[in-house]
């Protein structure tokens, strides 16, 4: 990862106690507002520390949780109330290696950027493919301009590039960032575009 090379795991414990992401919040207020069709299934694609995928399960979804990292999962799991547990499955996973269910909602905060180039094309065809038409995808991808941008293990994309992703969708927030900011590591430039699409067609 790119953080000054840290492991994951520091990661995780620098990052520990965090609020939930607003990405999600903005997502989770789109669909309160349409009638619930029933049980629900959301993707929380890089779970990440658990955090958004707890709030997901709090919030009545049933949740696949992914991530390429046996250390997320563990700490997800740590955290789970028992409560929780019937509605949550768990799946480790590389880029490269996911199998996505047909899912009402696939969320992917700060994840995509690390897929690799050459599998970001497949990936993203899968997301895609997993989102049921009503079914929403949100998510963030780093711009040109991102301080990271240099990375060869990194995928970055131009405005024009996320837009054209979304054929299939309607776009119902868009917003970029480009600005000095801070990472984990410490200052960083973003360069980040995150969005919430609404899928439309199959």
């Amino acid at each position: 990862m790119t953080e000054d090379q840290m492991s994951w795991d520091e990661f995780y414990k620098k990052i520990e106690g965090r609020e939930p992401r607003p990405l999600l919040r903005d997502v989770l207020d789109a669909f309160a507002k349409e009638i619930s069709p029933g049980s629900r299934l959301a993707i929380d694609l890089g779970c990440g520390d658990g955090t958004e995928t707890l709030v997901l399960l709090a919030h009545g979804w049933n949740v696949l949780a992914v991530d390429g990292e046996p250390a997320a999962i563990r700490r997800l799991l740590e955290k789970m109330p028992e409560t929780g547990a019937v509605s949550l499955q768990t799946q480790v996973a590389k880029f490269e290696e996911l199998v996505l269910p047909p899912a009402d909602l696939i969320h992917a905060s700060f994840s995509l950027p690390f897929c690799q180039p050459g599998y970001f094309h497949a990936l993203w065809e899968k997301i895609v493919s997993a989102v049921k038409p009503g079914g929403r995808f949100a998510g963030q991808f780093f711009g040109v301009h991102d301080s990271w941008a240099s990375d060869p293990e990194m995928t970055f994309h131009t405005e024009a590039q996320v837009h054209a992703m979304f054929e299939t969708f309607k776009i119902e927030s868009f917003v970029e960032t480009d600005e000095d900011g801070q990472a984990v590591s410490g200052p960083k430039h973003w360069h980040l575009f995150t969005v919430i699409a609404k899928k439309t067609r199959e």
